[in-house]
């Protein structure tokens, strides 16, 4: 097992890559900690996951990880009831494909605060245990975030961001023996991308073009994306930090 007795953080751990995640951990010997703001799908997914893998094999609690106060709760709770952690996957998102002009003040703030600022509050107070454990930071980027996409700027944006954040983390932690690493994904078969394409103008043809834009004919699918952060948790990566790694089928390739 790749990460047997490890406890690890999984935000937007109740849908999508993240709850996939959630079981790929659970399987190669985690303890699972589910934070969503969903607190009825977290609790569901933490169920499943310990019915399948034993008691201790995952919990859930309700965060709003934007919130300073709740992040700071949720660290807490997890040195109460687990002791330490060793992984911290930031996955928690939403998007917002609209063009720059038509994006409300508000909205802005909020992408912000759901895909950017989560990550600083995460990494800000879950390090001094990461630092202890000397464990891993795996953030969630994107593909938008190195190469950017067509009318969505502001999520492209927030993962930009991030890119450049696991970057100088990655300088400021190595010290402590904590590695900080993030996946750049393209498409990915999530609720989030069916939200994407839905609000398309035309969302059989953004369909057709999702799959023409890989070239390995296909979105990702969600186990695709835990496996790389399964390696990035793991001891397979032990002398990797401070990479962006696209996951995108050859996405990045532009041919």
């Amino acid at each position: 097992m790749l990460i047997k007795g490890k406890v690890c953080l999984i935000t937007g751990g109740g849908s999508g890559i993240g709850e996939v995640a959630a079981w790929r951990f659970a399987e190669e010997g985690a303890r699972v900690i589910i934070a969503d703001i969903d607190e009825n799908a977290g609790k569901s997914v933490a169920a499943q996951v310990r019915s399948a893998y034993g008691t201790e094999a995952a919990i859930a609690i309700r965060a709003d990880v934007s919130d300073e106060q709740e992040v700071q709760s949720l660290a807490v709770a997890i040195a109460s009831q687990c002791g330490k952690l060793d992984v911290l996957l930031n996955n928690a998102a939403t998007i917002l494909p609209k063009r720059l002009e038509e994006v409300e003040t508000a909205e802005w703030s909020r992408m912000m605060d759901i895909n950017l600022k989560s990550v600083f509050l995460l990494i800000k107070y879950m390090i001094p245990m990461l630092r202890q454990s000397k464990g891993s930071i795996v953030n969630m980027g994107s593909l938008n975030g190195l190469i950017g996409q067509k009318n969505n700027a502001v999520y492209a944006s927030t993962k930009g961001a991030i890119v450049a954040m696991t970057k100088s983390l990655a300088l400021d932690y190595a010290p402590d023996g904590v590695r900080v690493n993030c996946i750049c994904p393209a498409g990915v078969s999530t609720p989030l991308l069916e939200q994407w394409i839905a609000e398309q103008q035309d969302p059989a043809h953004a369909r057709l073009m999702l799959d023409e834009m890989h070239p390995l004919g296909r979105p990702a699918k969600p186990s695709e994306i835990a496996d790389a952060a399964l390696f990035f948790a793991s001891s397979l990566s032990q002398f990797v930090t401070g990479v962006a790694l696209p996951v995108d089928g050859g996405a990045s390739l532009g041919y």
